[in-house]
C-alpha cells in the first residue's frame, strides 16, 4: 500500500540505553515504511545533553511549543554514578521536568488493557488514569546539606516591602533541608486540564493530597483545584461527572476497592509514585500510555517507562533481550492520531487506531515479551524477543 501522508511536522524527542534501541526498531520497522512524515529530530542522549549543556532539551521543548505535538523517547535522569559512568559535566536536570515546566503541562498515564493481562487487584475492572501536575514541588525544590549547628530561615521579600523572616529549624548538628514551591496559576493549568480530559473520557475526578499536615502548601492545591471545579460545574453535571477532594492516604485505600474508571489527580511526586503503582497492578509499566498536555494545546506522547539500563547492558554484550516495546510504540500511535486530529487527516488516525490493534492483537493472540507472558500467566519460556515481537507487529499491520 502507499505510504500515508502526515500533514505537519512531529518533534521526534531521542532518548538513551535500551530505549533508545526499541525506538529505533520501532520508527524503522512500524512508522517510516507506512508514513511519510516530517520528524524534526532531537537527539537527548545523556552525552549530547552533556555537551550542549543541556540547550538540547530547551530547543526540543520549544519545538514542541512551536509544532504542538511531540513523541519523546526515555531519557536518563543522572544521579551521581551516571555522571561517572558517562564522565558528564555535572548531573542534569530531568529532561521530562524540563519539558513539562516550559509546555506547563498535565501528564495523564493510563493502562492499556489487554485481555490475557489481569491486574493484580481483583475489583479493577476498568483503566485508572493518573493526573500529574507536571510543575514545582521536589522536581524544581533547592536543596542544601546542612554542615554544621546553625538555624535556617526562609525569607520571602515583597517587591518594594520588608523582607519576612520564618525559621525553619534550628539544627544542632549536619542535616539536610529543601525548599519547594508552587505557582498559582500553574494550579489552575492543572485542574483545567483535569476537568478537560474528564469530560473528554467520561470519567470520574479524584483530587487527593494531605492538607491536614500541609494546610498552606497541599491546602492552596485544595483551594485551587476546588475554585475551578466550582467554575466547571455546569459542564462536570452536563457530562454527568462527580468530583471528590480525597486526603491522599483515604484515597490509596479506596482505590484499592474501586473498579477504576477514574481519573485521579495528584501532585507532581505522588504522581510519579503512584503511576508506576497503577501500572504495576495493570500489568506492566511497558503496558501505559503517557501523554503531558499543555493548556495552550501542546502534546507531548512519551512511554511511561525507563530507559530500561539492565537490558541495555546485556544488549551491549550481544544477547537478546525481551524488552517490552508496548508503551513506546503507543507513543508513536499517540502523537501520530493528536497530529491527525489536530491537522483534520482521518488516514493518520486511522493508521494509528490499526498500528494500536495490531499491537494489541499479538498480544492476546499469545505473542508477548516476558514481562506480559508472566503478568499473563503464559510461560516465559515461550516469550519473544524485542526483535521478534516487534516483527510480528509489523506483520499484521502490514496486513
Amino acid at each position: 500500500m502507499g505510504k500515508v501522508r502526515v500533514a505537519s511536522p512531529i518533534v521526534e524527542i531521542d532518548g538513551d540505553e535500551m530505549a533508545r534501541v526499541i525506538w529505533s526498531m520501532i520508527k524503522e520497522q512500524l512508522i517510516l515504511p507506512f508514513l511519510d512524515v516530517d520528524l524534526e529530530y532531537y537527539d537527548l542522549h545523556i552525552s549530547n545533553r552533556d555537551a550542549t549543556e543541556d540547550q538540547i532539551t530547551l530547543d526540543a521543548a520549544v519545538a514542541i511549543r512551536n509544532h504542538g505535538v511531540g513523541v519523546k523517547c526515555a531519557t536518563i535522569t543522572p544521579d551521581a554514578n551516571r555522571v561517572s559512568e558517562y564522565n558528564l559535566k555535572r548531573a542534569w536536570p530531568s529532561p521530562n521536568a524540563t519539558i513539562r515546566s516550559v509546555l506547563d503541562g498535565t501528564l495523564f498515564r493510563k493502562p492499556i488493557m489487554v485481555k490475557n493481562v489481569k491486574p493484580a487487584v481483583r475489583s479493577w475492572k476498568k483503566p485508572i488514569t493518573i493526573g500529574r501536575h507536571a510543575y514545582g514541588d521536589i522536581y524544581n525544590s533547592v536543596e542544601f546539606r546542612v554542615p554544621e549547628a546553625g538555624r535556617v530561615e526562609m525569607v520571602y521579600t515583597p517587591e518594594g516591602g520588608e523582607p519576612l523572616h520564618m525559621k525553619v529549624h534550628n539544627f544542632d548538628g549536619p542535616g539536610v533541608l529543601m525548599g519547594m514551591h508552587n505557582l498559582d496559576n500553574s494550579i489552575k493549568s492543572f485542574a483545567r486540564a483535569c476537568v478537560t480530559y474528564a469530560i473528554s473520557q467520561n470519567i470520574d475526578i479524584w483530587f487527593a493530597a494531605k492538607d491536614t499536615i500541609s494546610k498552606e502548601y497541599h491546602g492552596k492545591f485544595k483551594e485551587v483545584f476546588q475554585q475551578v471545579i466550582d467554575r466547571s460545574q455546569k459542564e462536570l453535571e452536563e457530562a454527568g461527572i462527580q468530583y471528590r477532594y480525597l486526603l491522599l492516604d483515604d484515597a490509596a485505600a479506596q482505590l484499592m476497592k474501586h473498579e477504576g474508571g477514574v481519573l485521579i489527580s495528584l501532585m507532581n511526586y505522588d504522581g510519579d509514585v503512584w503511576s508506576d503503582f497503577v501500572a504495576g497492578g495493570f500489568g506492566s509499566l511497558g503496558l501505559m500510555t503517557s501523554v503531558l498536555v499543555s493548556p495552550r494545546g501542546m502534546y507531548e506522547f512519551e512511554a511511561a517507562h525507563g530507559t530500561v539500563t539492565r537490558h541495555y547492558y546485556r544488549w551491549q554484550k550481544g544477547e537478546k533481550t525481551s524488552t517490552n516495546p508496548v508503551a513506546s510504540i503507543f507513543a508513536w500511535t499517540g502523537a501520530l492520531a493528536k497530529r491527525g486530529e489536530l491537522d483534520d487527516t482521518p488516514e493518520v488516525v486511522a493508521f494509528a487506531e490499526k498500528l494500536e490493534k495490531a499491537v494489541i492483537d499479538t498480544i492476546e493472540g499469545g505473542e508477548m515479551t516476558r514481562d506480559v507472558a508472566l503478568a499473563s500467566g503464559f510461560s516465559e519460556s515461550g516469550s519473544l524477543d524485542t526483535e521478534a515481537f516487534i516483527a510480528a507487529v509489523a506483520e499484521r499491520l502490514a496486513k
